[in-house]
């Protein structure tokens, strides 16, 4: 994956339903305040940084250190780090679901905004630690 290029500003202004443009802009905020980086397109995904990964089994490529979509029916929150690292925060946050590397929020105005930080915080500090024993990570 590679960052596109493409208008931050309008690939929120197309996110569908309003409350996702909303979310979209907050997050857009928020992963900018943690990570100190602009935001960027990578394809439908708005990233801020970037990183280099290789799993055990050779698979290997590029994502953006803190990613967030604004997907129709939740903001998909990326982390690299998984899910699991965050269970004490995860069930501080709020209304959301998860997926192995994936944090779904389909309103970000009713989950803990401190919660949400730390997550984000914890999952960008385990990549510049460099990962782990599953998942070397470089930036």
């Amino acid at each position: 994956m590679k960052p596109t290029g493409a208008d931050v500003a309008g690939l929120i202004a197309r996110a569908t339903p309003a409350v996702r443009r909303r979310d979209a802009e907050t997050l857009t905020a928020l992963m900018q305040e943690v990570s100190g980086l602009e935001p960027a397109t990578w394809g439908t995904i708005i990233g801020f940084g970037a990183c280099h990964y290789r799993y055990p089994t050779g698979t290997e490529g590029d994502t953006p250190a803190l990613a967030f979509a604004p997907r129709k029916g939740a903001s998909t929150i990326y982390l690299l780090d998984g899910v699991d690292r965050h269970a004490d925060d995860l069930a501080a946050l709020g209304p959301h679901t998860t997926g192995v590397g994936c944090l779904y929020l389909k309103d970000l105005e009713e989950v803990d905004q401190e919660a949400l930080r730390r997550i984000l915080t914890r999952s960008l500090a385990w990549i510049d630690a460099g990962g782990s024993a599953e998942i070397t990570v470089t930036r």
